[in-house]
């Protein structure tokens, strides 16, 4: 069987539009600071991850309201902020844990300073597996776990290896295997296959301001860059020049860049086009139609290769639809739980 993305269209699956919550959300007025966090043990280290704590309805009926949780695993060049939005909507009914991949945010490189991306599976899985385990309510259930961008394609890894520990599978923008360099990327990049050019691209990146990344990064991740708000533009800012001091900083983003490309070459049964034919979970396919980095194209060949996917696309919406438009996508994930809960339900009274 192929293992593009064209390929999808042989597997007769059929995706579904996503449903909608109606559930009532969090005022959207006030702009939530970062949520705070704490170092985690993984393989190799550790990573920071960010807490957003479970809030349960807005009109504090909390008595038997679900109480689940969720990670939720940045992209490329982002951090555990990039969810801060989304996750506090999502509060009503998740307790939410962001990790800042290795190498990345506040979280020191990796061992061996590998950036693969089995690398980062790993360190998810190692987080999922100790968000698991805690104490409390859903302790011992599976997760809700949602990736953006790089994120997305380390999140797709995670669930097919271990749908145990994941509940629900949402995908914003993955980072799905293509074989043509998008526009929005410099061509270059794919010279970080070749030895000793990471070093030069590391130094170029360098040289580049705070300013400027925040600049390029609104520039190419949103699709309407008036939308974001001056706070988040503020935060980023501080958070870029934050990560300038840190001497790994830039290799971490070539590193993965090289990772994540290197993974696009392989085939066989590791292809992560087979492996999305073969999930699991309930999955959620969440893109911006003016995604500039993964061509919205992949959307519904990527929803119709998952067995029981739905497709939520945002008119208007770039590449980060988590920090763009937090309240439609928030609606799509959790109608994504409630249906699993209900099926789940159901499965349950069909055993008995």
């Amino acid at each position: 069987m192929p293992d593009g993305p064209d390929a999808s269209a042989a597997d007769g699956h059929l995706s579904r539009p996503a449903r909608l919550s109606t559930v009532r959300l969090p005022s959207t007025d006030r702009i939530p600071p970062p949520w705070p966090g704490e170092q985690v043990a993984v393989r190799g280290g550790e990573v920071f991850v960010r807490r957003t704590p479970w809030t349960g309805p807005v009109d504090g009926a909390a008595a038997g309201a679900p109480r689940e949780r969720a990670l939720y695993v940045h992209g490329l060049g982002g951090a555990s902020t990039n969810w801060t939005d989304l996750a506090a909507l999502l509060a009503v009914r998740f307790d939410g844990w962001a990790l800042d991949l290795p190498g990345f945010g506040r979280s020191r490189p990796p061992a061996r300073s590998s950036y693969s991306v089995r690398g980062h599976v790993a360190a998810v899985v190692d987080v999922l597996e100790q968000i698991v385990a805690e104490p409390g309510e859903a302790a011992g259930r599976p997760v809700h776990l949602l990736g953006n961008s790089l994120g997305g394609l380390v999140a797709l890894f995670v669930a097919a290896s271990r749908p145990d520990l994941v509940a629900t599978l949402t995908l914003v923008s993955p980072a799905m295997p293509v074989y043509r360099v998008p526009g929005a990327f410099n061509r270059t990049l794919l010279l970080l296959l070749l030895p000793g050019i990471p070093a030069l691209a590391e130094r170029r990146l360098s040289g580049v301001t705070p300013e400027q990344q925040v600049r390029g990064m609104v520039q190419v991740c949103f699709g309407d860059p008036r939308r974001v708000p001056r706070a988040r533009l503020d935060q980023a800012l501080v958070e870029m020049r934050e990560r300038a001091g840190q001497p790994w900083a830039t290799r971490a983003l070539t590193r993965s860049m090289r990772g994540l490309i290197t993974s696009y070459l392989r085939v066989g049964p590791g292809n992560a086009w087979r492996l999305a034919r073969s999930l699991r979970p309930p999955t959620l396919v969440v893109w911006g139609d003016r995604d500039r980095l993964v061509d919205p194209a992949l959307a519904p060949r990527l929803a119709a290769a998952v067995p029981d996917a739905r497709l939520q696309v945002l008119g208007g919406v770039g590449h980060v639809a988590m920090l763009e438009a937090p309240e439609p996508a928030a609606r799509a994930v959790l109608a994504l739980a409630e249906d699993a809960a209900a099926a789940a339900v159901h499965d349950q009274a069909r055993a008995s």
